[in-house]
This record gives structure tokens, sequence and C-alpha cells, in this order.
């Protein structure tokens, strides 16, 4: 039976008086209907455990929780050095080495403080020493980024400059002088390639004819007398229905003993005798030995 809620009995008891269930109704019927009794107040909601509460989001006024990944790692001469490259593409095709010794070379005394001028680590700055001076001027002498990187800059190009026209006005005297410069770095490589194939050219050749040599036998036919022409295989058939039978193996040379001492003599190699003996012994025995192969007469 289900549950019922006092409440709700009037209405309960209405219900079945309306189907024919109830035949009277009871004595407190009327009265309940016009004083019906108060609902019942709303039920609390159970409480919930922080675990099962849903995270609630972040105001505000309270402070952000911490994050537990860790920070990117930023340099300051990576910003710098992607700019410089994108501003001078074309140092990055400049030679240079990638070779690494047993021990890490130190650093350059110049640096820190004392580091004022790109000039000062050499006459023939590279782009590593320009982003390096730039990250010097941002760090120790506390320039904004911008000044500094454009301070490196002009420092840079104006070395650079500085070292075009001196090579230009060298090569210039040269000339004037009638001095012949030898090949270069790239025309002696280039060289030493090519001797490098045509050694290799050479070598092939040489065991090529070295194999020629040994080998005794060939396996192409040699054709004798001139090229014949396609006749759609009707000259095959015509040698065929005269009986003509085509000689693909060459003469063989064999040696020979004559007069004048070991000679090699040009013969054909003799026919295989194809004719079968005849026996000696009559038909009917040679039958009956072929028949009796398991030699079962002869152990009775």
């Amino acid at each position: 039976m289900s549950r019922r809620i006092a409440s709700q009995v009037h209405k309960q008891a209405s219900r079945l008086l309306r189907e024919g269930y109830l035949k009277k109704e009871p004595a407190w019927f009327q009265a309940v209907l016009e004083h019906p009794p108060l609902p019942l107040p709303p039920k609390a909601p159970p409480a919930r455990s922080a675990f099962d509460l849903p995270v609630a989001r972040i105001s505000a006024h309270s402070p952000a929780p911490p994050k537990n990944h860790p920070a990117p790692v930023l340099y300051v001469e990576d910003s710098i050095r992607r700019q410089f490259f994108r501003d001078h593409p074309f140092e990055a095709f400049r030679a240079t080495t990638l070779l690494e010794g047993p021990a890490i070379k130190d650093e350059h005394p110049i640096r820190g403080t004392e580091w004022t001028r790109l000039r000062q680590r050499g006459r023939n700055p590279s782009p590593e020493d320009a982003v390096r001076y730039a990250a010097n001027l941002h760090i120790h002498h506390k320039v904004p980024l911008t000044r500094a990187y454009a301070s490196a800059v002009a420092q840079f190009r104006a070395l650079r400059t500085e070292q075009h026209l001196a090579r230009k006005f060298a090569l210039m005297e040269a000339n004037f002088y009638g001095i012949q410069f030898g090949p270069s770095q790239v025309e002696i490589t280039f060289n030493k390639e090519q001797k490098a194939l045509d050694s290799w050219a050479k070598s092939i050749e040489l065991h090529s004819g070295e194999n020629a040599a040994k080998k005794r036998w060939k396996a192409i036919v040699e054709k004798e007398g001139p090229p014949g022409t396609w006749t759609r295989g009707q000259e095959y058939i015509r040698l065929w229905q005269e009986g003509v039978r085509p000689t693909y193996a060459p003469f063989l040379a064999e040696p020979t003993i004559t007069s004048s001492g070991l000679e090699g003599a040009i013969m054909e190699l003799p026919k295989p005798n194809t004719r079968r003996k005849k026996s000696l012994l009559p038909q009917v025995e040679v039958d009956a030995r072929l028949a009796d192969f398991m030699h079962v007469r002869r152990l009775v």
C-alpha cells in the first residue's frame, strides 16, 4: 500500500467517493473541506560535502589559485636574435663552424659594465656578438631594449661597411699592380671533387677490362655473315620444311698432339651414338629379366 500524506487525506477521500469506493461520507469530511490542513513546509536539502560541491568561480576580490605547471623559460637574447635575423636574413648564410671542442671556451674578458662599444671585441663582429652587445646594454647599463637593439644594429652595420670598403679597395689596388690571385677555396674543392670522380671512372674501366679478359666463354651468339632481314618467321619455316637444322653452338677448340707439339685444333664435337647395341640374348630372356627386375626368381 502506498504511503498516505496527512495533509492530503481529504483529497483521497474525495476521489474514493467520486469513484464509488466509499458509500457514505465520513463524519469529518465536511469539516476538513471547510478547514483544510496547512501545507507542510519545504524540506531543507541535505548537506553536501566539499568534494561533492561544484567548483566555485574565482571572483575579482579573491586571489587566483597557484598554477601547477612551470612558467615558460624566456631569455632576452632569444627575442633580440629573432628580430636581428628577421632584419638581416642574409647573415644566416655566412660560413661558420659548428664544431665543439673538448672544453667550453672562456667568455671574452670585456663584458658587463666595461663593454660599452661593439668594436671592443673586434672589428669583424659576428651576429652573435651584436645580439650579446644589445643584451649587455639592456641588462648592465639599464638601457631600454628598443634603444639597445638600435644601437647594436647601427654599430654592427658600421663595422661591416668598413670591412667591405677595406676589402674592395685592397682588391682594386692588387688589380692595379697586376697581382694574379689563385683559385678560391670553392674552386679548389670543386677541382678535388672532379679528380675523385675521374679516378672512379678510370677504375671502373680497368675493372671492366679485367673482367672481360678473365671470361673465356660468352653468352652472346656470334653471327656470321651479313645481318639478315626480318621475314616474320617465313625463312625459319622454309628451313624447317627443307630439313635444315640451325647450328647455334660454335665450334669448340680442343688441344691435339701433333709432330710439332701440343697445338689447338678446331674440331667439331662428335655426335653421340644413338644406336642401341643389339643384345646377344634371345628376346624372351630379355623380357623375363626386365620383368624380374627385383630378382625374385633368382632368390627362389
